[in-house]
């Protein structure tokens, strides 16, 4: 490679400061982005599983919703004949509010999981990266 002032460009051990600085600027910045990428696929994997997570709590809101209003009625008629009124629908409710108790725990637990959506790869290689620097200063 030619440069301006001297022609070609000198081999690695006598390179100038200038030199050196520029290479080390660049090498850096194609460190900095290499990490902001992985950081990015780590956090969009742990948003995935918070997404899920939030589809299975409003699947039990939803569920919960429709099946309290359509298996409370006919359960109530059902054992209205085998007990009091009052409870038989405090049978009924109690059933069904445990379902879905459990399926709102399942989704919380697949919240719990993906947050906070931290790169932790990233945040590792970020460090080894550091100590790696601070070795080659010494």
């Amino acid at each position: 490679m030619v440069t301006a002032s001297h022609g070609t460009v000198p081999p690695t051990d006598q390179q100038s400061i200038g030199q050196l600085l520029g290479r080390l600027s660049e090498q850096s910045s194609k460190l900095v982005r290499s990490e902001i990428e992985l950081a990015k696929a780590e956090i969009t994997s742990s948003v995935k599983k918070v997404g899920i997570g939030a589809g299975l709590l409003a699947g039990a809101a939803f569920f919960g919703f429709f099946a309290f209003a359509v298996l409370l009625a006919t359960a109530i008629i059902a054992l209205s004949g085998q007990m009091a009124l009052w409870l038989a629908a405090l049978l009924v409710a109690v059933v069904l509010l445990v379902l879905t108790i459990v399926l709102a725990l399942l989704g919380k637990k697949r919240l719990d999981d993906g947050a906070p959506p931290t790169p932790e790869r990233a945040v590792e290689n970020v460090k080894l990266d550091v100590d790696a620097v601070k070795e080659g200063l010494h």
